[in-house]
């Protein structure tokens, strides 16, 4: 890839082998939604985005896979020792270039990584591979270019071995710091992602308050407006103007209003003193508002783990968004994606989406499709 990114971003997903998927490679823009049939492997580009994003954090694969036989292609047979797998990969562009991961996975008949390449300007930077199955490691070898050209040492075979090398090159020859910063490039691209799935059920709750972090399910979205509608005007402008786009009816704000109970609610204003509690909203109201308040304010108040040790100004978050349009009209579809848009395009937050019917995207500037069904 030709653009040089100054914050580690991934650029590319490989499902190279996993579930439907067959040597499939997919470009990710800075909003990219895939769409297609029911069973076309939509979700399953998510599940992979999520994984490495895990797996990059340092999960054990057991955390990750908790179901690794689903993730096994249909089609791939078995070894004469009953042994069947996946692999996937991506790739990462930053500061060190387009540096490439890639992983292989065996699923059965035990969880375990039995091989791992780490690449970058066409030199194998890190491999390793399962020498004895009675062991539970791995053999690695990375790029040292010293006075001993490859370390080779074993690394635990639940773990990707990528997020584990900061911790075992001492980064002192060209080599070693050569790997050091394609390894650190993944595991910071990888580390920023908020995996989005609002919950409407559960949001029409009224929660505690506090400065809590905003969850996967959002279901704390009252908690979050009540800290959020006091620490940044400007957003929350920004968040009133988004729901007053979406919702049916007129909205003149959107606060979160204390009970005596010391619960807190969400309310949409409609002008002249009066609201509705957002329990009342349809469902796609909800997501709608729950996924605008997500692009609107960032990792500061979403539960996220980035990588610390590195300024925010290096990092860019990745929202994933399984059922981006799910119980939203074409209105709201369009309304969202314009404003995921316009804030993907300043360059701090990527979204990476699925959607049942993304033809409302055609016309705006910034989507990016992949069509599954083509």
């Amino acid at each position: 890839m030709d653009a040089t990114y100054a914050r580690p971003t991934v650029t590319e997903l490989r499902l190279s082998a996993f579930k439907s998927h067959r040597g499939a490679v997919f470009p990710l823009a800075p909003l990219t939604l895939f769409t297609g049939a029911s069973g076309s492997g939509k979700t399953s580009a998510l599940q992979v985005y999520e994984a490495l994003a895990r797996l990059g954090a340092g999960d054990e694969l057991g955390e990750v896979f908790e179901d690794p036989g689903s993730c096994v292609p249909e089609w791939a047979c078995a070894d004469a020792q009953g042994r069947r797998g996946f692999r996937i990969g991506c790739t990462v562009d930053g500061p060190a270039g387009p540096v490439h991961l890639d992983l292989a996975v065996q699923a059965e008949p035990e969880l375990r990584v039995v091989g791992e390449r780490l690449t970058a300007d066409g030199q194998l930077l890190l491999s390793t591979a399962l020498r004895d199955p009675a062991r539970r490691t791995v053999q690695a070898a990375w790029h040292t270019a010293g006075a001993v050209p490859v370390t080779r040492a074993p690394l635990p075979d639940d773990r990707m071995g990528t997020a584990l090398l900061p911790l075992r090159v001492a980064g002192k020859t060209d080599g070693q710091l050569k790997v050091l910063a394609a390894a650190e490039q993944v595991v910071v691209a990888l580390r920023s992602v908020f995996a989005c799935d609002p919950q409407p059920h559960r949001m029409r709750r009224p929660v505690p308050a506090g400065a809590g972090l905003l969850r996967r399910g959002c279901d704390n979205l009252a908690s979050v407006l009540y800290r959020t509608q006091s620490e940044c005007a400007n957003r929350h402008r920004q968040l009133v103007a988004a729901a007053r786009a979406g919702c049916a009816g007129p909205v003149a704000g959107l606060a979160a209003e204390e009970l005596t109970d010391g619960r807190v609610r969400a309310v949409l204003g409609r002008g002249s003193g009066s609201g509705t509690p957002v329990e009342r909203l349809g469902e796609g109201e909800l997501r709608y508002l729950a996924l605008a308040l997500v692009l609107l304010t960032g990792p500061g108040v979403l539960a996220v783990d980035p990588a610390g040790e590195v300024p925010p100004a290096m990092q860019s978050l990745t929202v994933l968004a399984d059922g981006f349009d799910r119980s939203l009209d074409p209105r709201q579809a369009r309304e969202l994606a314009a404003l995921a848009a316009g804030i993907c395009g300043q360059g701090h937050i990527r979204v990476v989406g699925t959607a049942s019917d993304a033809r409302w995207a055609g016309e705006l500037a910034g989507v990016s499709v992949v069509d599954l069904s083509a």
